[in-house]
């Protein structure tokens, strides 16, 4: 029965040659998962840059109505206006920094 088993040659054989192609398989995959994270950064940081420019100012005028026979108003609203200003961090403009370390204080009761 041993020997039946050590002459049997149906079934995988794990040999040096596939190992070595399923490493570079593997590493392959890991580097075109890699350029994958790469360019989707690089999509997002995009669409980051196109929210950044919108102008967000607005404006709109007032409304007055007169009551009938010279009465004074009858209605009244005011107008608004907003001026969009570039802000500090519009467009990539600041960098997350690290502060340096602090040592830790003692612990209070």
């Amino acid at each position: 029965m041993l020997r039946t088993l050590l002459n049997d040659e149906a079934g995988f054989i794990v040999s040096a040659e596939l190992v070595l192609v399923a490493t570079i398989l593997v590493i392959g995959m890991i580097v075109g998962l890699s350029e994958i994270q790469h360019a989707v950064v690089a999509e997002l940081n995009d669409v980051a840059d196109a929210i950044g420019q919108l102008n967000q100012s607005y404006y709109f005028t007032g409304f007055s109505k007169e009551a009938q026979h010279g009465n004074g108003l009858k209605a009244y609203t005011r107008g608004a206006a907003f001026a969009d200003t570039a802000d500090e961090c519009d467009n990539n403009q600041c960098d997350i920094d690290c502060d340096v370390p602090v040592s830790e204080g003692p612990k209070r009761n």
